[in-house]
């Protein structure tokens, strides 16, 4: 299928109108054709110039709507698309989304498909749209008053039995013809078989204005020759048609360029998007679900919170969902109550986000229908029975991740070909998995029949060639010859895809930018890795002179850290001065537990984010007092209200200076208690002494 482009209506000499948004109702309210709509996705399948000719416009008019775009999400559920391909039929005069008549088997042959069209023309039972040529058999006397009644220089005979289509088809080739008319004649009509001498069934006869007539002489009595032969004619022109619709093409060069992926690595982006699109828009496609499709919904975000390996904010995403889900009672549950539940959080403490944008990175095809959803989705899968069978016994519930997506893929997966041929897999053997690990091989394998079916097909993105994967040069050892046949050596498969398919193989490069600052990492930056202490402490310090360096915002030195001993003035640094305690408290706190909420910037939420980028747009001026900036202070005394109190008491003192103050405050105590001791036992003491006799 051609990509599909919001907004943009291919011209008619393409093979089908591509409808964006708010096209489908330009069509609907059509008074001079019949419109069918093909739904379609990821699939691969195609409609070209041989299913419905772009000849048989204004009569009948193809379109597409690309139900895998988030743009047409909400015109695909009005008209209760659920799977891919999906074909429906609209009169003319159709109005509502409801009145189209579903086009069954759609994937059958092209000859089946022009051939469903033509029946559903004829049972139209509405007045005759005027842009549409008869396709009812002649009549004897409709033959015979045919150039009293009208102007065309040719009037072309298709003499056929009652179950043939070749007449009506050659008269829709013909309908942007001028000159010519087609009708086709029953074998059943005898007065002009017997007139013309007709023997055969199909047979083509061509009638001139003055009375004559000859047999077409064709090669083959078929539809592509007699409509070869008919344009052909002296005097027959095509006449000018334009869809009468509005066109954009202002997404036509709107392609994302190649980008060239490490195939041994695996992508967050591909991930993400693939969760993204396989959570928000496949499963909140219908308009509510129930029953298995609820139950199906749940399971499958369980499994994700069990095993996906995600960054924390997409990890506390699915979590939330995931609660929110098992607090639902209700047998069914609404799209619009759904698709709420699923938006992104980032205001929360802990933001809870799964990036909407969707980029292809090592899933990216050469042309945007190619691979995309399909290889994210089958990367997700192989990712969840790894983790599975990594972290959890090898013989307990082996069919967990198996069963989650057979009910995935039955339930909600849009191409409805590709879910019952995984259906019919699943049925045949599924069920003699008796380990996790067998569980990751059944997939690896069933994957690579699947490859084997499609190899060659259209479906196949010709850059990207389907091969039995892992190919010789990623994994050598996974490949064995016995007898002289290629076998695989499974342990060694299982190996490498336990390394493969591991957290530790999953880069962050073109993924969305972590919601949490602090949390984003660079270019090339693997999930779960985290980089020595050495390193963080430099990236923190690269950090702040950055900060230093923002424009309209003078550089200044970090503030020193002051002592509250004396040292040796040899030793301590020039211009170092002694503070009291009350000084330390009110400068030097603050500045620490700045610097200290700056490396701890995974816990700022977006909304300060978002306070802080206004702050430094407005170009305000901060005033400076010595060593510490009066809009630092402001902000660490923010920082300490929300820090608890016992971190910042360790802030900014060393190990002599606590020393020290452990040893004074020692001294100190034991000064008062040989005080208290003194004068306690001075005054028991005197309490004992007797006294004076009275004179």
């Amino acid at each position: 299928l051609p990509a599909a482009r919001p907004g943009r209506l291919y011209s008619p000499s393409d093979p089908l109108e591509l409808l964006g948004p708010g096209a489908e109702g330009r069509l609907l309210g059509s008074s001079s054709a019949w419109a069918v709509e093909f739904f379609a996705s990821w699939c691969g399948h195609c409609l070209t110039s041989s299913s419905v000719p772009p000849e048989w416009r204004p009569a009948v008019i193809l379109a597409a709507i690309d139900c895998a775009d988030e743009d047409n999400q909400q015109v695909c559920s009005d008209f209760g698309i659920t799977g891919f391909p999906t074909m429906k039929f609209f009169r003319a005069f159709s109005k509502k989304a409801e009145d189209g008549i579903r086009i069954t088997n759609p994937s059958a042959t092209v000859e089946d498909l022009r051939h469903a069209i033509i029946t559903n023309l004829e049972q139209s039972q509405d007045s005759w749209p005027p842009a549409c040529p008869p396709l009812e058999p002649a009549s004897a006397e409709e033959v015979r008053t045919f150039f009293q009644r009208n102007k065309d220089q040719y009037l072309v005979l298709i003499f056929e039995k009652s179950n043939s289509f070749v007449g009506r088809e050659v008269a829709l080739d013909m309908l942007q013809y001028e000159n010519v008319a087609v009708r086709r004649v029953l074998s059943s009509e005898e007065e002009l078989v017997e007139k013309f001498g007709v023997t055969t069934f199909p047979s083509g006869y061509l009638l001139l204005r003055n009375g004559s007539f000859s047999r077409l002489p064709v090669h083959i009595e078929a539809r592509s020759f007699y409509t070869y032969y008919l344009r052909t004619l002296s005097g027959i022109t095509r006449g000018s048609y334009k869809l009468n619709t509005t066109t954009s093409t202002s997404n036509e060069t709107d392609v994302a360029p190649l980008i060239h992926a490490d195939r041994s690595k695996l992508y967050m982006a591909d991930l993400e998007s693939a969760l993204h699109y396989s959570l928000r828009v496949e499963a909140a496609r219908a308009s509510a679900l129930s029953g298995a499709q609820l139950a199906a919904f749940k399971c499958y975000v369980a499994a994700l919170v069990k095993y996906f390996p995600g960054r924390p904010c997409v990890q506390t995403y699915l979590q939330t969902l995931d609660g929110w889900l098992r607090n639902w009672t209700e047998p069914e549950l609404p799209r619009n109550v759904l698709k709420e539940a699923m938006k992104n959080n980032e205001a929360a403490s802990n933001p809870a986000v799964l990036p909407t944008n969707v980029t292809w990175v090592g899933c990216q095809g050469s042309e945007r229908h190619f691979r995309g959803y399909p290889c994210g989705l089958w990367t997700i899968f192989h990712l969840l029975t790894i983790q599975a069978a990594k972290n959890g016994p090898d013989k307990e519930l082996p069919l967990e991740v198996l069963s989650t997506m057979r009910c995935y893929v039955r339930h909600f997966f849009g191409c409805q070909e590709c879910a019952e041929h995984f259906e019919a897999m699943a049925a045949k053997s599924m069920d003699r998995v008796l380990s996790r690990e067998e569980a990751v091989l059944w997939l690896w394998s069933h994957h690579n029949e699947v490859n084997a079916r499609l190899a060659g097909g259209d479906t196949e993105d010709p850059k990207f060639p389907k091969l039995q994967w892992p190919p010789p040069d990623m994994c050598p050892q996974c490949h064995k010859e016995e007898r002289g046949v290629h076998a695989w050596e499974e342990p060694a498969v299982v190996t490498f895809l336990k390394a493969h398919f591991s957290p530790a193989n999953i880069y962050m490069d073109y993924a969305e930018p972590d919601p949490i600052p602090g949390a984003r990492e660079g270019t090339g930056a693997r999930l779960g890795t985290e980089g020595p202490r050495v390193e963080r402490g430099r990236e923190e310090a690269e950090d702040r002179e950055g900060e230093a360096r923002v424009p309209g915002r003078p550089a200044l030195a970090e503030p020193r850290r002051p002592s509250i001993v004396r040292l040796n003035p040899k030793l301590r640094e020039a211009g170092e001065d002694i503070v009291d305690l009350d000084s330390f408290s009110e400068q030097h706190f603050k500045s620490q537990a700045l610097r200290a909420a700056a490396s701890r910037r995974r816990r700022i939420s977006k909304r300060d984010t978002i306070a802080l980028a206004q702050d430094a747009a407005e170009g305000r001026e901060h005033q400076r007092v010595p060593g510490i900036l009066l809009q630092e202070e402001e902000d660490a005394g923010e920082g300490l209200r929300r820090s608890p109190w016992l971190r910042v008491l360790g802030l900014g003192f060393s190990r002599l200076d606590i020393s020290l103050c452990v040893a004074l405050y020692f001294l100190s105590s034991m000064c008062l208690l040989a005080m208290y001791t003194f004068f306690r036992l001075r005054t028991r003491a005197r309490k004992g002494r007797p006294g004076f006799p009275m004179a």
